[in-house]
């Protein structure tokens, strides 16, 4: 659990909402199989490793290693993940095909996905039968729950299925012997009261955990999840910085956050590793954030706006949580925007010392240079500014 005081967002969720679900929810992440779905990136097996274990040590509870009939790359993958003695279970990934759980039974992993399409649209366009899906699905969970493996059958595009169907595929995989199930938003159209129906028709009529796996094509990828969990579901399946197909998957570390700081839902994630984690995973991807982003975004706890600076004393007038919740460092940068305070913050900061009364003056040379250079003016820039400065007023500006 993170530390309450360090969350500053007033009582207005509390008011607004009501009483949660208080028991951790699992969270199960994709990055290294959905992830790596992202157009142009290519992660080689030693950089799955690595960002596995990066995640173990954050907490994540399971890690999804991949789908090794894709490739000798993400066969080795799989291999090299289940043998590095994580404390997260591994899980890897199959669709109903018996040839794809013969794999995942040869590297010895104990858990895995399997998936199945079952709304009406996707069974069309691959010329299959409802009665022939179904029979696909119970061969392959019950060949995969024959061999020791636990089983969580996941419904590809089943907020697009009938609810008919999405029921009798759902209770099929159950009884041929699948110990979990994930509701799945594959095209990210769910809305979050969509996403709660859903979970909640699946834990009605399964007596088994339930998961939600949603996708962010009209930017509700993380309001979606939270509905899930209060729905109900006790696993959040996502990736970290959203990666994935189209508009990507939930982003597993948005989603923790959001959980516990605004609805006091425990996970495991130790998120103050929040930012390390996206940073690898984003440069072994090639993928920069925008600096803009949700929990990781290098701008979230970087101010440039003077009226800003004058309350940086005061973490809690400007900011909804401490930035040390996820690894982050509080900062004030010079440019266009800037006001007197932040040339006073970026004076003691850098040691150096311009009378009072001159510091109006410092600040318009700063402001002029940002904007034309239509951006930030650095440090190095900055102390140029300083000593031209001080030979132009003939000031001592001189370092402390």
């Amino acid at each position: 659990m993170i530390d309450r005081e360090k969350v500053w967002t007033g009582s207005i969720n509390e008011r607004a909402l009501d009483p949660q679900p208080r028991a951790p929810v699992g969270l199960y992440d994709t990055t290294l199989r959905d992830g790596e779905q992202t157009i142009g990136v290519v992660f080689s097996p030693e950089d799955k490793l690595e960002i596995a274990r990066a995640l173990d040590a954050a907490g994540i509870d399971r890690i999804e290693a991949g789908f090794p009939r894709v490739s000798e790359d993400d066969f080795r993958a799989v291999e090299l993940i289940v043998a590095a003695g994580l404390r997260a279970e591994v899980w890897g990934f199959s669709r109903a095909v018996k040839a794809d759980v013969d794999a995942l039974v040869e590297l010895g992993v104990r858990s895995c996905v399997i998936e199945s399409p079952i709304s009406d649209g996707k069974l069309e366009a691959l010329g299959v039968s409802r009665e022939t899906m179904l029979e696909r699905i119970r061969g392959a969970v019950s060949f995969a729950t024959e061999h020791g493996i636990r089983v969580a059958f996941f419904g590809v595009d089943s907020s697009r299925a009938s609810l008919d169907f999405f029921d009798e595929a759902y209770s099929a995989a159950v009884e041929a012997g699948a110990a979990e199930v994930v509701v799945v938003d594959t095209l990210g159209i769910a809305t979050p009261e969509a996403a709660a129906l859903l979970v909640s028709r699946a834990l009605d009529r399964l007596d088994v955990p339930v998961h939600w796996h949603g996708h962010d094509d009209f930017g509700l990828g993380t309001s979606a999840a939270i509905a899930a969990v209060q729905a109900g579901a006790t696993w959040v399946q996502g990736t970290v910085n959203g990666m994935g197909e189209r508009a990507g998957n939930a982003d597993v570390l948005e989603v923790a956050l959001a959980l516990e700081a605004l609805y006091g839902i425990p996970t495991r994630l130790d998120l103050t590793r929040a930012r390390s984690v996206s940073q690898l995973v984003a440069e072994r991807a090639g993928t920069p954030l925008p600096p803009w982003k949700a929990v990781t975004g290098e701008a979230l706890f970087t101010r440039e706006s003077g009226a800003v600076a004058a309350q940086f004393h005061d973490p809690p007038a400007i900011e909804p949580y401490a930035s040390e919740l996820v690894g982050a460092e509080r900062g004030i940068v010079l440019g266009k925007k800037s006001g007197i305070d932040s040339i006073r913050i970026s004076l003691e900061r850098l040691g150096l010392d311009v009378d009072p009364e001159l510091q109006p003056e410092l600040l318009d040379a700063v402001k002029r240079l940002g904007t034309e250079r239509r951006g930030l003016v650095s440090d190095a820039d900055f102390r140029r500014l300083v000593r031209k400065h001080a030979a132009s007023t003939g000031g001592a500006n001189e370092e402390r």
